[in-house]
């Protein structure tokens, strides 16, 4: 068998655990598998694609490693507006109670609000912020 078709075999592998696994790490190991196979058909050596094959494949790990450093953080899923869709949207509070919290009526039932902390409660429009359990996190628009 041709080591360029031992290659492609392993990329493919690479290609079936990744889709197991879910991670992109195995699919850029796999890019450097992919690499080594067109090296042994261009007739390199057995060393030549080792090299390629770890160079291309690692290289391209460190360059999704630095890439994803540098994105911002991703909200708690509680304030991620992408997971819940009830961040954003606007409540309005009528009266706090002494305890800090006020009940408002969304979506057909009743939710107990409070505000985020180190703000005062005030009533009127609010924008949910973040929801912790049952309670909705609100700001004040």
């Amino acid at each position: 068998m041709a080591s360029s078709t031992v290659w492609w075999l392993i990329a493919g592998a690479a290609i079936v655990l990744e889709l197991l696994s879910g991670t992109v790490y195995l699919l850029l190991l796999s890019a450097g598998f992919a690499a080594a196979a067109i090296a042994a058909h261009a007739g390199a050596g057995l060393t030549t694609q080792l090299v390629v094959a770890a160079v291309v494949g690692v290289g391209a790990m460190l360059i999704w490693h630095i890439i994803r450093r540098r994105r911002p953080a991703e909200p708690p899923t509680g304030a991620n507006r992408d997971v819940n869709l009830d961040i954003g949207e606007s409540v309005y509070v009528d009266a706090w109670n002494p305890d800090g919290t006020a009940t408002v009526r969304y979506r057909g039932a009743q939710w107990t609000v409070v505000p985020r902390a180190g703000s005062t409660p005030s009533i009127g429009e609010h924008r949910v912020a973040e929801v912790v359990g049952s309670r909705l996190v609100v700001d004040k628009t």
